[in-house]
């Protein structure tokens, strides 16, 4: 588990700050403040990622998935997945001991929801966890949110790997929803300010082109739009107003086909 760090930025932190929360350290405004400089774009493009975890989440229960896999799921905020989707059962996963902290505490009136510690980097721990292998029903189709936490996993730690046993482990039916961090469409420059921002935290950041986000979902069809910014999948008219080619975050949904484990 990731130790706190609060004199180091900490991206569930920064995105915290981002959304208008309250959790989160000085270090972590500084950050937020300069990725803001570096792209006026950074905070509403937040806000977007939420919009968008939102119509996932809504999409897939119209589906009828009824339970939910997070990993990486981040502070808690407004807008969390259970709060979308009430009658569906949810495991949030993340490595982050502040993020575990609240996420116990705000889920300790709920029956339908399980908070555990894991990596995304480590599929076999969470895949084998106790609460995530008997909480959730193995014999039916699972919605595995993968909502801007792969940005944060190199080629280098395994992140098509670490995918790829997700989504091989998944009961038929399922679907994977992801959105990611890009750099595609912005100046050199922004972009180098942005990683250099990254770097020094706690989570350093693999801002891939749109081809590479698309190897991530393997032989996955992906439900229409397909892979596109943020704003373009599924719209509703709740918008933060930004042209969806200043967001920086392409988003999609892949039907899985495995038989599961």
């Amino acid at each position: 588990m990731t130790e706190i760090e609060p004199d180091q930025p900490n991206s569930a932190r920064i995105y915290n700050y981002m959304l208008g929360g309250k959790d989160y350290f000085p270090a972590d405004v500084a950050a937020a403040q300069k990725l803001i400089k570096a792209s006026p774009y950074f905070q509403p493009a937040s806000k977007e990622n939420r919009h968008f975890l939102r119509r996932a989440v809504q999409y897939l229960t119209g589906l009828g998935i009824t339970q939910f896999l997070d990993i990486g799921t981040g502070l808690p905020t407004n807008g969390n997945v259970h709060e979308v989707a009430p009658d569906s059962r949810v495991v949030y996963v993340d490595n982050d001991p502040v993020v575990l902290i609240h996420a116990q505490a705000l889920m300790a009136d709920t029956d339908r929801v399980r908070v555990v510690a894991g990596d995304v980097r480590d599929p076999k721990h969470i895949l084998t966890d106790p609460t995530v292998r008997d909480f959730l029903d193995w014999d039916q189709p699972i919605g595995l949110l993968m909502i801007s936490v792969l940005h944060f996993v190199s080629d280098e730690d395994g992140a098509h790997e670490a995918v790829a046993q997700f989504r091989d482990a998944m009961p038929p039916g399922s679907y994977l929803a992801i959105s990611h961090g890009s750099l595609d469409g912005f100046e050199e420059e922004r972009g180098e300010k942005i990683e250099k921002v990254y770097q020094r935290s706690t989570q350093q950041a693999s801002l891939r082109p749109k081809a590479g986000i698309l190897r991530l979902f393997g032989d996955c069809p992906l439900v229409e739009p397909g892979l596109v910014s943020i704003p373009r999948w599924h719209p509703d008219g709740v918008t933060e107003g930004v042209p969806p080619e200043r967001i920086g975050i392409y988003g999609g949904i892949g039907q899985m086909s495995s038989t599961g484990v």
